[in-house]
């Protein structure tokens, strides 16, 4: 047995692992960074995992923290925003309400093919001059009196090894071993499920209706580009594009409402797929031949009680928290957590000055994951409710962009100075955003399921979301009154929404989009 040191040890070469190696070697140019991989060879195009649906600071890290946007637009998919249908009919898409944008948002989001991003990350960090080791089996961990985590022990092909960090970190995915073994599991307080499988074959929302109308609402780009989803009371159905007309689709449920149980098989999920989205059923019928996998999660939130300590051990990704699918978060958490981590590993603080930091990072990083479960704990009863969706999605849309996305392009996510002056705008907004995620699941409760009639709701057609959005890339002198000015708007859209919601309840009124756009003109 050998042991040998490293300033990090990251154990898993996925997404979070390459990342935050990438990351440490840009922030710590001499650093000595060793990530250990299970697997000895790249994972295949197509990889099997969640996580390829961006958003706006999961794709900023990617492009502009890790300077990859090049990568980016040469090797993956732009992405045409989210898209929700309602109705599920059975042989016209057009026949569905839709809520999305008729034209791309000005921040740049991706549809990421994970086993390609992640072959070309290995390859950078390997260039770097990161050790980067595949075939390596991690068997535990060792500490000290003054750390419970200083050593890993894995096996490789020459045999046992130690490796000692200054700082341990695990991004293993799903396998979370150091939470497990530091005994930190904790409830997430959301149940939900999962079946996905991925196809190589293109299925093509836009083919799903022969309508003209319907086909120029986009007229910019195709469907095919978005995050489509197919919403039922209950459930969610992702079909997410891949590179070289390759297709991810999955089914995410509330099993309280909706259990997946029988869902664990491709000839299952068609059969389900059959009763409830019988466009998706006949779109992929016939194709067993194509299928590249299939995996059955009964349990998809995951948490922990802390996720990294100034002892020197840290988490990211999935092997610390996950949340929910819905809204594609994963590679947001991965983007703050590996900032966290950065800032811990390559601060030369002394050690009561680093607790204390990292105290105030974690109570912080618990708020912003209790306010991303908020958005799903009880709500999924409503994901049929196209009404409530269309008002849902523009609070969360509004909150977001004012708030998480709107900290990181700030550049101040770990400016605990700026952070800390700021608290009492950021807690009268947690209360406002706690108030209206209580109004959404109340409505979500009555398991509402509205009939169809082809309306759309243009999310480019609402201002206050397109001047949001936009307003990320910017800059500003001042951000502290910027920051003040989101606060202030957003209490303004909060009692808008609940206004619309509170006159449509029970009164079958027609749900126009004139309604959003009117409030946001309102408000810009």
């Amino acid at each position: 047995m050998s042991a040998q040191n490293a300033d990090a040890i990251i154990i898993g070469g996925g997404l979070a692992g390459l990342t935050l190696a990438l990351q440490l070697r840009k922030n710590g140019p001499d650093l000595d960074i060793t990530v250990l991989e299970r697997a000895n060879t790249d994972p295949p195009e197509a990889a099997h995992k969640v996580g390829e649906s961006t958003v706006e600071i999961g794709a900023d890290y990617l492009a502009r923290t890790l300077d990859l946007e090049d990568l980016l637009e040469d090797t993956q998919l732009r992405k045409f925003g989210l898209r929700f249908f309602f109705g599920a009919p059975d042989k016209d898409l057009a026949q569905a309400d839709e809520l999305g944008a008729s034209d791309f948002f000005p921040n740049a989001t991706y549809q990421l093919d994970r086993g390609r991003l992640e072959q070309s990350l290995h390859s950078r960090a390997v260039a770097s001059g990161i050790d980067v080791r595949r075939g390596c089996a991690v068997r535990g961990f060792d500490g000290s009196e003054t750390s419970p985590v200083k050593k890993v022990r894995f096996v490789d092909k020459q045999g046992e090894q130690t490796l000692s960090g200054r700082w341990l970190v695990d991004a293993s995915g799903r396998a979370a071993m150091l939470r497990r073994s530091l005994s930190l599991q904790r409830p997430p307080r959301h149940p939900s499920c999962a079946s996905w499988f991925r196809l190589d074959e293109k299925i093509d929302v836009d083919d799903w209706s022969d309508n003209a109308e319907w086909k120029q609402r986009c007229v910019v780009s195709r469907r095919w580009f978005s995050t489509n989803h197919l919403m039922g009371p209950g459930y969610w159905v992702w079909i997410i594009p891949l590179v070289n007309d390759r297709t991810s689709i999955g089914v995410v449920t509330d099993p309280e409402i909706l259990p997946l149980g029988e869902v664990n098989s491709f000839e299952n999920f068609q059969h389900w797929a059959a009763r409830e989205q019988p466009l998706l059923a006949s779109a992929i019928e016939g194709k067993q031949s194509r299928l590249m996998d299939f995996r059955f999660l009964p349990s998809l939130a995951s948490d922990s009680q802390r996720v990294w300590s100034s002892d020197g051990w840290a988490m990211s990704g999935e092997a610390g928290v996950f949340a929910d699918p819905f809204y594609s978060p994963g590679s947001d958490y991965i983007a703050i957590s590996n900032s966290f981590i950065t800032d811990f590993v390559t601060s030369d603080l002394p050690a009561n000055e680093l607790e204390q930091r990292s105290r105030y990072f974690h109570v912080l990083f618990r708020s912003f994951f209790a306010s991303t479960m908020s958005l799903y704990r009880g709500q999924y009863g409503g994901f049929g409710d196209m009404r409530l969706m269309a008002v849902k999605s523009t609070w969360d849309y509004a909150y977001y962009w004012s708030i998480l996305a709107w900290i990181w392009y700030r550049d101040v996510l770990t400016d605990a100075s700026f952070l800390m002056s700021s608290e009492a705008e950021f807690q009268k907004v947690l209360v406002l955003n706690n108030r209206m995620q209580s109004v959404f699941r109340k409505r979500a409760s009555q398991k509402n399921v509205i009939a169809p009639c082809r309306r759309f709701i243009d999310q480019q057609a609402i201002p206050i979301l397109k001047s949001l959005n936009h307003a990320l890339a910017g800059t500003r002198e001042d951000i502290g009154a910027e920051l003040i000015s989101n606060c202030s708007r957003l209490a303004e859209v909060a009692a808008e929404l609940e206004r619309i919601l509170l006159a449509d309840a029970g009164s079958g009124a027609r749900f126009q989009s004139e309604h959003l756009g009117d409030l946001a003109c309102r408000l810009d």
